[in-house]
């Protein structure tokens, strides 16, 4: 499985060289088994919340569990990159810092892109650790590394103007005031469940290390990138700048799977299938979709802002970039099933 025999995408389902052989829990190669895994595959997964956790403790021992759906994948001989969400995590690394600035422990708060780059940092090393950690036990050897990701967004988009992305610990209103008031922060209610910083969440539209990821990739290696869509920057003067935004993972890793010329867009989250009427006594789970399809369904509001609708337009983008792309949203535990095609919710022309 090393970098030398490491096949290159020539169409969308087309390798040069010898297949990436599938290898079994002892380390022996044994025959794949069903159809859309026949084939070597360029997969990008996109890591929801719930595959992580909301401290160090709880991630280090949810990403175990992780590791081991994602390696089902590699033993099976595809070629995979992680991409992940960071939400709570980069909303805490902010909340202690800012804490920290308030008591002077420190000497300022530290700013929200380099949160993010510290949460790239950890969730990666976490990841990293865990799948190889994984590969180890069964035998197979293959090289599993972080790349801290810049993604860049355009400093005219409507997102600054109107911020949504809530991060970071719940407020009662007064504290909420407060922060407000003394940082500048916006603070709006969510869910009922109390009062949280919003932030811009602009679209990404290039990725500053993508030919890092691509050579690391096509030489055999896992790559873990793109952490909670990437530290947003800004191009400006021939320079890049961070920016204090949040990309929604969704569209990060879309951008990714485009880049990298991937076959199929895995978008893991807490249900196994898309639905339609979602908690009504009528709700439909939903195999099968064309992008038209779908959008006819996001016309008609059934998806949730913020939840699965960026979820349903991400693996919409990524079907209608190129022929032969299939996005699949399903749960992280069905996602070796859900590329066989035996479940989960599929979208491609």
């Amino acid at each position: 499985m090393g970098g030398s025999s490491r096949p290159q995408p020539v169409g969308a389902d087309v390798r040069i060289g010898p297949p990436i052989k599938p290898v079994g829990a002892d380390g022996t190669v044994r025959p794949q088994e069903r159809g859309i895994l026949n084939m070597s595959k360029r997969i990008v997964i996109a890591l929801g919340g719930n595959a992580l956790g909301n401290t160090a403790t709880e991630q280090l021992a949810l990403v175990s569990n992780t590791a081991k759906a994602i390696v089902d994948l590699i033993a099976e001989g595809n070629e995979v990159v992680i991409a992940h969400g960071n939400g709570p995590q980069v909303g805490m690394i902010n909340l202690g810092l800012s804490t920290a600035a308030e008591a002077g422990a420190i000497k300022a708060d530290m700013p929200f892109p380099e949160c993010g780059a510290m949460s790239e940092g950890y969730i990666g090393y976490h990841l990293q650790q865990a799948i190889g950690n994984e590969l180890a036990s069964r035998g197979m050897t293959k090289p599993v590394a972080t790349i801290v990701t810049q993604t860049v967004v355009s400093e005219d988009d409507p997102a600054f103007q109107n911020p949504t992305k809530p991060v970071g610990a719940f407020y009662d209103k007064e504290t909420a005031d407060r922060i407000a008031a003394e940082k500048g922060y916006t603070m709006v209610e969510d869910a009922g469940r109390g009062y949280r910083q919003v932030v811009p969440s602009p679209k990404p539209f290039d990725i500053v290390e993508a030919e890092s990821i691509k050579a690391l990739f096509n030489a055999g290696h896992v790559v873990i990138a793109v952490g909670g869509g990437g530290i947003p920057v800004i191009r400006k003067d021939g320079k890049l700048y961070g920016t204090p935004a949040v990309i929604d993972k969704d569209f990060g890793s879309e951008l990714l799977a485009e880049l990298l010329d991937a076959d199929v867009l895995v978008i893991l989250t807490a249900v196994e299938k898309v639905a339609i009427n979602f908690n009504k006594p009528d709700q439909k789970g939903l195999d099968d979709l064309t992008p038209a399809q779908a959008k006819v369904y996001m016309d008609e509001n059934q998806f949730a802002k913020g939840s699965m609708l960026p979820k349903v337009q991400a693996a919409v983008k990524f079907a209608e970039s190129k022929a032969g792309r299939t996005a699949l949203i399903t749960l992280l535990e069905k996602a070796k099933d859900g590329i066989a095609g035996k479940t989960g919710t599929r979208i491609h022309q």
